[in-house]
């Protein structure tokens, strides 16, 4: 009889334990922004709503598992700027947006924004952002104004799902938020924006970026000082500037990008494709990039080294460059442009690179000035490397 008992215990706890593991007895606890009051109907702004739900979101202290902020779909959000800070109680918080996000319709209606942004999160660590909405910053307001949506110091961070569109200046801001993932995003602005960044790093070291849409009038992408391992795939950029090493070296600044690799990404009509500018009077650098697998469809410099970005000469030192299995069209004449100041730029390397004009019959050539590397099965030939 004390072996059944012991048996049928057993059985309960084992019962227990699967009902568990799958939410039912122990569910990660939500905080939806509709029971703080928000009211979702694109008129009335549901800031204070979001603040109340994020205190409760970010003072959970996770013994239930990692609470989630919800923001339900079939509804509009109007939010004024605000900050979501950390740290948190709970070591990882989710964010659920499903419904969409947007900026005042006015000027007038927009309160100070302190930090330059939008919408905010600073200082949560194991941050998640996800879902299946839509972030509007209705930048035609005021195109150049603030950023939509920056992350500072939030390492390993995760944002998927999402869309942004026209964000009055960068769209997605990252500062110091290492161990991160950035993926399965559109992004989009009007290809006569100004300042409308994809997505603007800075002083972040493993950031890994894929599977984006991203249609903008600035760069896609700008990797910019005290960056380091970052890895973008399966990227298609355009209308837009093309994913770019920074400007670097502004204001006379010291200033680093490391370890970048670029792979399996496409360039769709955009200004530039593969970017490395630097400003004049600045120092530091920018080595160890390799672009690779390379798709170009009629852009106007696939391949750009511009250390002349104000037309004087910069002191930042490139170095160690690879553009490796380019192919497509350019529209210009010159589809590669190595143009290097008197420092120079070293250990460039073109392997198997193929550009043609998108113009039928027509030729296209490089250029080349303080460049120093090498060439393998590259059309059009390098001057200085032949």
């Amino acid at each position: 009889m004390q072996g059944f008992v012991v048996a049928m215990y057993l059985v309960l706890v084992a019962a227990l334990s699967t009902i568990s593991s799958h939410g039912i007895v122990a569910s990660s606890p939500t905080f939806d922004v509709i029971n703080y009051g928000a009211i979702g109907d694109g008129a009335n702004d549901d800031t204070q709503a979001f603040v109340k739900a994020w205190g409760d979101t970010c003072g959970d202290a996770g013994a239930q598992g990692p609470p989630t902020l919800v923001v339900p779909g079939g509804k509009q959000f109007k939010l004024s700027s605000v900050s979501f800070q950390g740290p948190c109680k709970s070591s990882s918080i989710f964010v659920q947006i499903d419904g969409k996000l947007v900026a005042p319709s006015s000027l007038r209606e927009w309160t100070a924004c302190p930090s330059g942004s939008w919408l905010v999160f600073q200082k949560v660590t194991n941050l998640n952002v996800n879902g299946l909405g839509q972030v509007d910053g209705q930048g035609s307001l005021w195109w150049g104004g603030a950023k939509a949506l920056a992350f500072s110091d939030c390492d390993n961070l995760v944002v998927s799902g999402l869309q942004h569109i026209n964000s009055p200046k960068n769209h997605i801001s990252i500062q110091h938020c290492n161990g991160s993932t950035i993926s399965n995003l559109n992004i989009t602005a009007p290809e006569t924006s100004p300042n409308t960044d994809g997505i603007d790093i800075s002083n972040t070291n493993q950031l890994n970026i894929h599977d984006l849409n991203i249609q903008t009038g600035d760069d896609c992408i700008a990797i910019n000082a005290g960056s380091s391992y970052i890895n973008i795939t399966s990227v298609s950029c355009g209308p837009g500037h093309g994913i770019s090493i920074g400007s670097l070296g502004a204001n006379g600044a010291n200033e680093t990008v490391e370890e970048v690799q670029v792979r399996n990404c496409t360039f769709n009509g955009t200004t530039n494709g593969a970017r490395i500018k630097t400003w004049q009077g600045g120092s530091g650098y920018a080595k160890s990039i390799t672009f690779d697998q390379i798709t170009l469809n009629a852009v106007k410099n696939p391949i750009i080294i511009d250390q002349f970005y104000t037309n004087a000469e910069s002191s930042v030192v490139v170095s160690g460059v690879t553009y490796t299995g380019f192919r497509g069209t350019s529209s210009s004449d010159e589809a590669i442009t190595l143009s290097c100041c008197s420092v120079g730029c070293s250990d460039i390397i073109l392997d198997n690179v193929q550009i043609t004009s998108s113009t039928p019959g027509k030729t296209v050539t490089a250029s080349c000035q303080n460049a120093h590397g090498s060439s393998n099965s590259t059309t059009p030939p390098v001057p200085c490397f032949t």
